[in-house]
């Protein structure tokens, strides 16, 4: 994919670092945040920073092509680009979001029950994200279906909001906590509204909202 050197085959490119930095952030961010590694942790916090700056980037290139009157196809790819943007942007933030609690060995004084539900959620919104990103690469693909794993985060997450019920933290763990678990699940929305996003960028129907 992506073979041409037009200005479109650059943007799409870019489009597919995005999803790279965002994945690979949100796998190290919990690794940081499990581990107690401080400097990984950075390295997340300073990604995101790479990911706004690529993503003005991008913008900027998707509205310059629009002012040049592209095609109505490739119109419509653009404003899809344009969709997509937002989403993977505040995924980055995060990701970022969980490495900045790293920096606080949340981790270490999370209850081991707790560590492993945020350590599953996380795997999962993985998945999903690499189906999404592989779904882009590869638009003729069948269309992916993320409703079992976004139930999946939802029940992590209902699990996650027990095991906090239960009083075993100290509260100002607690509280940190459950700003994890939305955080996860929050990653796995934005995962299944990309996945809808694809159908205009493969010039479907309009998805719905969601």
């Amino acid at each position: 994919m992506f073979a041409d050197l037009g200005p479109g085959a650059a943007i799409d490119r870019s489009v597919v670092q995005l999803f790279a930095l965002v994945s690979e952030g949100l796998a190290q961010a919990t690794h940081a945040l499990l581990a107690g590694e401080r400097e990984t942790a950075i390295g997340v916090i300073e990604r995101e920073r790479r990911v706004d700056s690529l993503v003005a980037e991008v913008e900027a290139l998707v509205w310059a092509e629009i002012d040049l009157g592209r095609a109505e196809r490739d119109l419509r790819h653009l404003v899809g680009l344009l969709l997509i943007l937002p989403e993977l942007e505040r995924s980055a933030d995060l990701a970022e979001h969980i490495a900045q609690r790293a920096l606080n060995s949340l981790g270490f004084q999370m209850s081991p029950l707790s560590r492993g539900i945020v350590q599953r959620m996380s795997e999962v919104a993985i998945e999903m994200w690499s189906s999404v990103a592989g779904l882009f690469m590869d638009p003729s693909a069948a269309m992916v279906d993320l409703a079992e794993d976004d139930e999946e985060i939802d029940l992590l997450h209902d699990r996650l909001t027990s095991e906090i019920a239960r009083g075993e933290m100290r509260p100002e763990v607690a509280s940190q906590v459950t700003l994890l678990a939305r955080f996860y699940e929050r990653l796995g929305d934005h995962a299944v509204n990309l996945s809808r996003r694809m159908v205009l960028l493969s010039g479907g129907a309009r998805p719905e909202p969601g």
